[in-house]
């Protein structure tokens, strides 16, 4: 079977024209009520709910010392199978501004939609989203076989394993900050410009370290890495679909053993958040390593790395390693 190098099947989501990160964010943010801040936390900074650790990660890193950021999704919750507590709920209702990723989790969209809150952003809507199947090797449509839903017509999304469409969610973050709590404008726009820059200049590691290597075939429980594999000439094989909890079929695991022997495939990975047990058996079957790859839904004692940057340079490491980097 003939491999193309950008062998990640993927289908554009028509949607109107991006005017630019700012522009969204302006849109996302539904009736922005000036400076926040004087009403929200005791101590004057902006109160920001964040729904997971990839936008609590952005507001921290963008907010710094104007921010209180607190988050629905705890260290080691998987973020699809959150619920909302009813002291969840309050605390939500409370906030200054609430950043979260619509359909991601569907218990936090009903409550950010009863919350009352002023300043929503929604991260989905500060980037342009795509399709990614499990595989790129068939015609089968995996997302749709297990039922899982991640947003609209299949829409994957994991777009912060992508630095580069993380970029565009963090300006359109930094936009909506500085909308929020104009005040300190300036502070937010300077740390928004410093993270972009950052994560540049790991869009180039990536791109530099995985640009020659002996194979281009990732095996994976998790099929989160879609934006990830095209972004850097890979082909993404998701033993389950984007829902890491997903049983695979005993097809799908045929399939894969042919595959690993057929692309000098060498290792199955696995995240720190969903069981393993799956991809161990895959490559005990196999005579396959199994090694972690990130997903990046939570930090905690077990993640290799204490933030984004340290966890994503973890994971190209690893994959650098599987994949036989040169």
């Amino acid at each position: 079977m003939k491999m193309d190098v950008m062998n990640v099947r993927r289908r554009l989501i028509p949607t109107a024209a991006l005017a630019g990160a700012a522009a969204l964010a302006a849109t996302a943010l539904t009736a922005c009520s000036g400076t926040a801040g004087a009403a929200g936390a005791k101590d004057g900074k902006l109160d920001v709910m964040a729904s997971f650790y990839p936008m609590q990660f952005l507001a921290e890193q963008i907010g710094k010392d104007h921010v209180k950021v607190d988050t629905l999704t705890k260290p080691g919750v998987e973020p699809h199978d959150l619920e909302i507590t009813p002291k969840q709920t309050a605390q939500l209702g409370e906030a200054d501004v609430v950043l979260y990723f619509k359909t991601l989790q569907p218990a936090v969209d009903k409550a950010v939609a009863q919350s009352g809150v002023k300043n929503i952003v929604d991260a989905a809507s500060l980037t342009e989203l795509e399709v990614h199947s499990t595989s790129g090797h068939d015609d089968h449509d995996h997302a749709a076989e297990e039922g899982h839903n991640d947003g609209e017509a299949g829409q994957d999304p994991h777009v912060w394993l992508d630095p580069v469409k993380y970029a565009e969610i963090a300006k359109g973050v930094g936009a909506a900050l500085e909308k929020s709590d104009p005040d300190h404008a300036a502070d937010y726009k300077k740390n928004t410009d410093e993270l972009v820059a950052e994560l540049g200049t790991l869009d180039t590691e990536f791109k530099d370290g995985l640009k020659n290597t002996a194979s281009k075939t990732f095996i994976t429980t998790h099929s989160a890495f879609g934006y990830l594999a095209e972004r850097y000439g890979l082909d993404q094989e998701g033993i389950s679909g984007v829902d890491p909890e997903s049983e695979p079929s005993p097809a799908r695991m045929k399939d894969l053993q042919a595959l690993a022997k057929q692309d000098n495939v060498t290792t199955v990975f696995f995240e720190t958040l969903a069981s393993d047990k799956t991809a161990k058996s895959l490559a005990a079957d196999t005579g396959l390593k199994t090694d972690v790859l990130d997903p990046m839904e939570g930090i905690t004692d077990k993640s290799q790395g204490a933030d984004y940057f340290e966890v994503m340079r973890a994971n190209l490491k690893n994959l650098q390693k599987a994949l036989g980097s040169k």
